[in-house]
């Protein structure tokens, strides 16, 4: 029987339109507790070095509301690094990060930084703090990560994602086949393998139907949805998909 395959919810974006006005609504840390209820599996949250959407101050309240895991994402920064070992959340996502930027842009190159990641990595790990690598779906980034003793990869699907957009169905499956690919290998080597950015209602089934992939994480899209359905059956109705894939 294929495993049941985990559901992370990034609520950055809440915090996103609390912050485009200032004050404390809508806070993100009711949306942690929707999540909590509605059977999610975890929260992720990435505080930015511009702090345009989680501030540090979210993060405990976030980690005191629910009993969730939270995974950060962050930066490899010697700041973020010592607030990750101050707040100890269950895991913690190693992400590419540029100020101009208005999402993350592809993956990590852990290939090119290991020297950059490798006391971080090492550092995460000691503090009992399970590290992921947020990178592209290819046998250098994956190798890399074996290197740096990574436990966790979560794989980029962003050019899935853009190709399903366009209806470039060729290329859709090219995208859909490395995943799956790389996905396998990870397994293959003791590594958990993830996946997310960019999934929606319409996309995200034939990712969730690989099965060695443990956990997808989903935000932008779900928040999006909440607008219009609520945060509660998008996040439902995103459930409901994954496990009619699996």
């Amino acid at each position: 029987m294929t495993q049941r395959l985990r559901l992370g919810v990034n609520i950055d974006h809440v915090a996103t339109i609390r912050n485009a006005r200032g004050g404390d609504h809508p806070d993100p840390v009711r949306a942690a507790e929707i999540v909590a209820a509605v059977g999610g599996d975890g929260i992720t949250a990435h505080l930015r070095e511009d702090r345009r959407h989680i501030r540090d101050d979210d993060l405990k309240r976030i980690q005191d509301a629910t009993d969730l895991p939270l995974n950060l994402e962050m930066a490899a920064t010697e700041e973020m690094l010592k607030i990750a070992l101050r707040h100890q959340p269950h895991a913690a996502c190693i992400v590419p990060e540029k100020r101009e930027e208005r999402t993350t842009e592809g993956g990590l190159d852990a290939a090119g930084l290991h020297n950059q990641l490798a006391p971080i990595v090492t550092q995460l790990k000691d503090a009992g703090i399970r590290v992921s690598l947020f990178i592209e779906a290819n046998p250098s980034q994956l190798e890399a990560a074996m290197r740096l003793g990574a436990p966790v990869v979560e794989f980029h699907t962003g050019e899935y994602a853009h190709a399903h957009e366009r209806g470039d169905g060729e290329q859709r499956a090219v995208e859909l086949k490395r995943i799956a690919d790389m996905a396998a290998l990870a397994t293959k080597n003791g590594i958990e393998p993830h996946a997310g950015h960019g999934l929606t209602f319409e996309n995200v089934q034939p990712i969730a139907a690989i099965p060695q992939l443990a956990e997808l994480n989903i935000g932008h899209y779900l928040v999006g949805e909440a607008i219009f359905t609520g945060l509660e059956p998008a996040i439902r109705r995103m459930r409901d998909l994954m496990d009619e894939a699996r």
